[in-house]
């Protein structure tokens, strides 16, 4: 089989906040396929970076009395703490304020205005006449014009959901001075997406994208495509538009070159040719893992920036939905606004990579963390089932067999059955089918642990004669446990680690379960995973309130 050569991305995390829950749904998701990939004997490098540019880092900054690069610098360094304790393996994590990002913001740049898509017009915005900086929208409140409501953002009412511009706003304010806004005028830098329609009308109908993303930009094309506001005023954290005095690229502009970017980084380590992931023609694979709110973005804005500056579009997009909490938006006062450092003070980082894994689908639908659900899940999946058969069967192996494995498999057909699942539960990982690949396995665990049941050990080990099929007995079931670590190690590569230690093998992989283990010394068992009890949920929700 050839070996695939695979560049795999996620939305990158913006650079003002922690990393939650929500975030962790897209970088598990991404990172167990990356690995899955890796398993299947692919190349296949994974590339992410903080989006670190932006008016509201600046002020941030400004408020905290530190320079934004210093802001950014702790940000990534938390970001990164995250991620590796979750078990996100990155190949690279880089930072939009980069000088490869700079290097290939200005060429795009320059390729695009060159060949006639950058356009400029006046536009009148809000202006805080105090701080002499133009206002995003959300850095302007008053009363929302439909239901009077008091202190919403200038362009939605978070009590009515109504949607307005800043001007219709009553008694509006700005955020960062208190000043009431004015209306100025300045000069924009727009790209021209419209130009790009047929050509993105043919690559969203191409098979790049999920069909429930296809269906819905089908609809923005009805409505006509707009032009894309890429520039904004000084003051502004980015950088500086070549030719400008004034003017910088908008953060939606150099965010996604962050990706080329970072993989420009990881190449400048490594051996790897920049080329051959991203020139036009190239023929790797190359895949974005980002949520339903960017869409338009990435299906849209991003691709017609690469054909308009010369270079190859992606393979595939891969949206998915979002993350509420026990049926709800994520709530700080509920609690349920949880963020990573917080679930990682009480909880195992993997059960909540078993649990995201289970309800992940090729689909973009909303996922629920339901607590009460994820702890009865975990609890009876992974540490009922699957260390179950482990555990009940190690002890025999190592207290009465000197901890060696039996020279014969005693149910050759019924590993031969558990071998022989592999290609399915393959297909559903390669899928993004977690959710079937876990169910799967789960059915395969219950028939290790009824074969445990109907041979019962414990009780054969009482009687006189029957020392070699108690032997043989266990044997099996710690090889049947081998080969469902196998199939769980994208998931849950701690507990995979740990199994291999248990094993006494170098690492578990899909190509050698082909075989069971025989006359195999292993060693003593240690507890692979606890179970989930409610002082820890309740502890973790305690710790996310306000």
């Amino acid at each position: 089989m050839t070996k695939r050569r695979i560049l795999v991305t996620s939305a990158l995390p913006y650079a003002n906040g922690e990393i939650h829950l929500g975030h962790l749904l897209e970088y598990i998701q991404t990172d167990i396929w990356v690995r899955f990939q890796k398993m299947q004997g692919n190349e296949c490098h994974y590339v992410c970076a903080d989006d670190a540019h932006g008016t509201p880092i600046m002020l941030k900054a400004d408020e905290m009395g530190v320079d934004p690069e210093e802001l950014i610098a702790g940000v990534s360094e938390r970001h990164q703490a995250d991620f590796s304790d979750f078990n996100v393996n990155f190949s690279q994590f880089h930072s939009t304020h980069s000088e490869e990002n700079r290097h290939y913001s200005e060429l795009i740049y320059s390729r695009l205005k060159d060949s006639g898509f950058i356009k400029t017009r006046v536009i009148s915005q809000a202006y805080d006449p105090e701080k002499e900086m133009f206002l995003p929208d959300r850095f302007i409140k008053g009363e929302c014009p439909k239901c009077g409501a008091d202190d919403q953002y200038g362009d939605n009412c978070e009590v009515c959901g109504a949607t307005y511009s800043t001007t219709e706003l009553k008694n509006a304010r700005s955020v960062v001075s208190g000043a009431v806004p004015i209306e100025k005028e300045s000069e924009h830098y727009f790209f021209d997406l419209p130009q790009f329609e047929k050509q993105l009308k043919d690559w969203t109908n191409a098979g790049h994208l999920q069909d429930e993303v296809s269906n819905k930009l089908a609809e923005w094309f009805e409505q006509g495509l707009q032009q894309w506001d890429i520039s904004r005023d000084k003051p502004y954290f980015g950088f500086q538009i070549p030719g400008t005095e004034d003017k910088y690229f908008y953060v939606w502009l150099d965010a996604p070159i962050g990706y080329m970017a970072s993989f420009k980084k990881l190449c400048d380590n490594s051996d790897l040719e920049f080329d051959d992931f991203f020139a036009k023609g190239s023929d790797t694979e190359l895949y974005h893992f980002i949520g339903k709110d960017i869409v338009y973005f990435h299906a849209l804005f991003w691709p017609a920036t690469l054909m308009g500056s010369n270079f190859r579009t992606p393979n595939a997009i891969f949206a998915h939905g979002f993350l509420s909490v026990n049926g709800q938006k994520m709530s700080k006062s509920r609690g349920t606004f949880i963020q990573a450092r917080t679930y990682l003070e009480t909880l195992n980082p993997e059960c909540l990579r078993y649990y995201y894994a289970y309800k992940l689908s090729s689909k973009i639908d909303d996922i629920d963390l339901n607590l009460e659900d994820f702890k009865q899940r975990v609890n009876s999946d992974i540490v009922g089932k699957v260390v179950n058969i482990a555990s009940r069967s190690a002890s025999f192996v190592v207290k009465k067999y000197d901890k060696e494995l039996s020279a014969a498999c005693i149910e050759q057909e019924l590993y031969n059955e558990f071998v022989a699942t592999g290609p399915e539960i393959a297909a559903h990982y390669e899928a993004r089918n977690f959710g079937h690949a876990m169910r799967s396995i789960m059915k395969l665990a219950d028939k290790a642990n009824q074969y445990i049941d109907e041979k019962k050990p414990w009780q054969l080990a009482k009687e006189e004669g029957k020392a070699q099929e108690v032997h043989e007995v266990t044997s099996l079931a710690i090889n049947l446990f081998r080969v469902l670590m196998t199939y769980l190690k994208p998931v849950l590569p701690e507990m995979a680690k740990s199994s291999e230690e248990f094993l006494n093998i170098d690492s578990l992989n899909w190509e050698d379960i082909k075989s069971p283990l025989t006359s195999h010394h292993i060693n003593k068992f240690k507890p692979l995973m606890t179970r989930i009890e409610d002082e820890q949920l309740e502890a973790m929700i305690e710790s996310s309130k306000v």
